[in-house]
């Protein structure tokens, strides 16, 4: 069974910068048209940024310019630099497939940035 595991949260202020870990097991799985997402406080679950299986990444605008999604296919896991830290980006951050599949979400990873 393929699992997705989150890691590389934490606390950090505002202007600060955290990379996300995605390992996904299962050697069968393939890291095509993953994503990123993130579920604020009080707020509906957001898509963070996209990558298609050629590469491609789309980014919400309010991350534009600040994160960077990455994927290493020999490591099995996609990665998300994030610069430039801002307190509304507080939030469990998660990883899937896009659109997401629902056997896929994890425990995700907590991001705080504090003010």
């Amino acid at each position: 069974q393929v699992q997705l595991v989150e890691s590389g949260g934490g606390l950090v202020q505002a202007g600060g910068s955290l990379r996300l870990s995605c390992a996904a097991s299962g050697s069968a799985f393939r890291l095509n048209f993953m994503a990123w997402y993130r579920r604020a406080p009080g707020k509906q679950r957001e898509l963070v940024a996209s990558m298609s299986s050629g590469g491609d990444v789309n980014y919400a605008e309010s991350v534009k310019g600040r994160f960077t999604f990455s994927r290493d296919n020999a490591k099995n896991a996609v990665y998300l630099q994030m610069n430039s830290l801002k307190p509304e980006d507080t939030a469990v951050y998660y990883c899937n497939t896009n659109p997401p599949m629902w056997s896929l979400w994890g425990q995700g990873t907590q991001v705080t940035v504090s003010s």
